[in-house]
């Protein structure tokens, strides 16, 4: 059975995060949505309907008969008994959202032409990320849930014995290694991915997933809704954040209530905000809307695009949502949205040229021997071109 997850509306209140991928591929709790899928599914791997130009980097699989699923939708047990359900020609839906589609013939031209579908309305409620804030909002419940879709029935491997452990909610998997640090995990689970690493001193607090490879820091403090990402690298103080791959948060300073998605980096004793001084209502630049929308969240903190950085000592303001490719550096407080492909700070932005992206992309990906591609400079090409007009400097 081809599996298909496709993009809808989301997609777009979803950016900037999904400049760079599709829906599917935003991480929340362990796993990648699309992750989640193919572990419940027990499907070796799914393929996408997204943008035309991330089809390359996330191809769609042309199949005879296949199901379609909202990519924005995270599995639940009900919601899998629905779609196991799904009889052919059926569309699966929830308050006039489209969930999945089961059709012999479809195409990806052709599965939301489901007038002559039989349509079928899911009773239950599921999570569904619609906005860059769901990501950390539901990153609690959903790491619960993956955690125990991926321990269940397993054996975990066992840690050094200079490490305090509270209660025994914790999975190792393999080539994991910890020395001298603490973990609680009466208030959440605590997950370590192969071969990730936490150095002497660390404090960490479930609910908390440390993915594969990558590296918690000495005397780290990390709270609990965490997640990070795979061969990313964090230090300093975090609370219920999400780090995609390969960021890097190394040094002192805070970051809470906040989603870095991959190929970040924060400067040595940067902090974001996550409450206002006068406890009002956070709100986020909306790329859909073109201005500041309500989160409804009093805590809300930082959004960074894929790629973008910021020197030491950068200090955000609550709710900053900051675009791909962005470069900020210098004193004072960059304002709450930062244009993809900025370069600057307070004192005033120019664009950051594309040969210099890709100039730093190419050296960022080599420190990781990863190679930089023809597929990633189009995705970022592409993304200067449709973000062209928020650079009004």
């Amino acid at each position: 059975m081809n599996i298909v997850l496709f993009d809808d509306s989301s997609r777009e209140s979803l950016l900037p995060l999904t400049f760079t991928r599709p829906v599917a591929s935003l991480r929340v709790g362990i796993l990648t949505i699309a992750e989640k899928w193919e572990k419940h599914l027990k499907s070796e791997e799914v393929s996408f309907l997204t943008a035309p130009y991330l089809e390359e980097k996330f191809p769609y699989k042309e199949a005879d008969h296949g199901i379609f699923i909202n990519g924005s939708v995270c599995p639940s047990p009900p919601l899998l008994e629905a779609i196991d359900k799904l009889e052919d020609g059926s569309a699966l839906f929830k308050d006039k959202v489209l969930i999945a589609v089961k059709a012999k013939g479809i195409n990806k031209d052709s599965f939301k032409d489901i007038v002559h579908l039989r349509n079928i309305e899911f009773e239950y409620t599921f999570t569904r990320i619609i906005y860059p804030e769901d990501i950390f909002k539901f990153n609690d419940s959903e790491l619960r849930i993956d955690f125990e879709l991926l321990t269940a029935g397993r054996t975990s491997e066992v840690l050094s014995s200079t490490n305090r452990i509270m209660g025994d909610n914790i999975f190792v998997e393999e080539g994991a290694a910890a020395e001298c640090a603490i973990f609680n995990t009466t208030l959440g689970p605590v997950y370590l991915g192969r071969n990730s690493q936490v150095l002497e001193g660390a404090s960490i607090r479930g609910a908390f997933a440390l993915c594969d490879n990558a590296l918690v820091k000495m005397g780290a403090k990390i709270y609990g809704k965490t997640t990070i990402g795979p061969y990313s690298k964090v230090g300093g103080e975090i609370n219920n954040a999400v780090l995609y791959a390969n960021s890097s948060k190394g040094h002192e300073g805070f970051l809470g209530n906040s989603v870095l998605g991959e190929w970040c980096n924060i400067g040595a004793d940067s902090n974001n905000s996550n409450l206002k001084n006068n406890y009002a209502e956070v709100k986020l630049w909306d790329y859909n809307q073109r201005r500041f929308r309500r989160t409804g969240l009093q805590f809300c903190g930082l959004i960074m695009g894929d790629h973008s950085k910021c020197g030491i000592n950068t200090m955000f303001n609550t709710g900053t949502v900051i675009g791909v490719s962005a470069n900020i550096f210098g004193a004072g407080y960059p304002r709450n949205f930062i244009p993809d492909f900025s370069w600057g700070g307070a004192q005033g932005y120019e664009v950051y040229a594309l040969n210099k992206v890709f100039e730093t992309a190419e050296k960022v990906y080599e420190r990781r021997g990863v190679a930089f591609d023809s597929a990633d400079k189009e995705i970022l090409s592409n993304i200067f071109e449709l973000t062209r007009s928020f650079r009004n400097f």
